[in-house]
């Protein structure tokens, strides 16, 4: 199973999965635990991380899968929503809690 695979696999088999450097307990930089915090804070309960700093050819495979070039990257029902500066204003608008409820 390729990279790709993997990651299409993760993506497509959970509802939230977030991309990011450490884990939601200890992030390992300040943009994973921006990401984390407004997840929690928009009400997503079932997230599915991945920890890129211990996959690092995840790290790389999923900046090519959405042609993204920074983590952390989200993705929700299937589809890249963004990294934490999008996630931020998404918040703000309200729109990221319509996006894990619904």
């Amino acid at each position: 199973m390729s990279v790709q695979d993997i990651i299409r696999e993760q993506v497509t088999g959970h509802k939230i999965v977030l991309y990011m450097k450490g884990t939601p307990q200890f992030p390992q930089c300040g943009f994973s635990a921006s990401a984390i915090q407004l997840l929690k804070a928009a009400g997503a309960t079932d997230v599915f991380t991945v920890n890129v700093l211990m996959e690092p050819e995840i790290r790389q495979g999923i900046k090519d899968y959405a042609n993204w070039p920074t983590i952390p990257q989200l993705y929700v029902n299937g589809e890249f929503v963004g990294g934490s500066d999008i996630m931020k204003e998404m918040f703000a608008a309200g729109e990221l809690q319509a996006l894990v409820a619904g």
